[in-house]
């Protein structure tokens, strides 16, 4: 949070990336070593609150007034309307909590993927092509697209492998092949940080590809 105020967007990035390792590995973690507890549940929710909710969403408010500081356009207050993500992802996590359908799969876009999704291109963004006028408006629009698949009933398959095999892991080894190739290509062309946004699209159109 404190990176994200303060405009270290890279620095956010990488802590975003971190606690998303933590949290997957968490709760196996907590199950071997017998030390899970309701109360552990709500702590965990709210840790993915501040680490995929805040975080990503003070990262999107710093950047949007950031590059609006010369615009022809009076945002004042309004990149603050990008908090909206926080809200959402509150939303998205106490759904998790209660809905006995997302054991093995998801509902709904997962916290951590949004966030990596926003790091990664707010963290990418001084590589990218030069500023226009209308890129605020198209960060606001996706950030309301993203608020929606937080809470939408669209499925999104998990990471979580339960044995090695190809047949039962398919999607996941596939996405995971793109991945790669995903961060490789981005390496070359010298937009690294830009990779992880590249992997949640790619995460998000094979969802809707599997839907299909």
């Amino acid at each position: 949070m404190v990176m994200a105020f303060e405009g270290h967007f890279t620095w956010a990035f990488l802590l975003i990336i971190l606690g998303a390792l933590f949290d997957f590995c968490d709760g196996g973690l907590a199950r071997l070593l017998g030390v899970s507890s309701p109360i552990g549940k709500e702590l965990d929710s709210l840790a993915d609150l501040v680490t995929f909710g805040l975080a990503p969403s003070m990262m999107l408010v710093q950047a949007i007034r950031l590059e609006t500081l010369n615009s022809t356009y009076d945002w004042g207050y309004w990149p603050l309307v990008c908090l909206l993500m926080a809200a959402f992802s509150a939303l998205r996590l106490a759904k998790f909590n209660v809905d006995t359908r997302q054991a093995d799969s998801f509902i709904g876009l997962a916290t951590p993927a949004n966030a990596i999704f926003w790091a990664s291109l707010i963290a990418a963004w001084p590589k990218l092509p030069s500023y226009a006028e209308w890129v605020p408006f198209a960060m606001v629009a996706v950030m309301l697209l993203s608020c929606w698949l937080l809470v939408s009933e669209v499925p999104f398959f998990s990471l979580k492998f339960h044995n090695f095999s190809w047949r039962e892991n398919r999607t996941r080894y596939i996405f995971l092949i793109g991945c790669v190739l995903l961060i490789v290509a981005c390496t070359l062309l010298g937009y690294f940080l830009f990779a992880g946004c590249a992997c949640i699209v790619w995460y998000v159109l094979a969802a809707l590809i599997l839907r299909m």
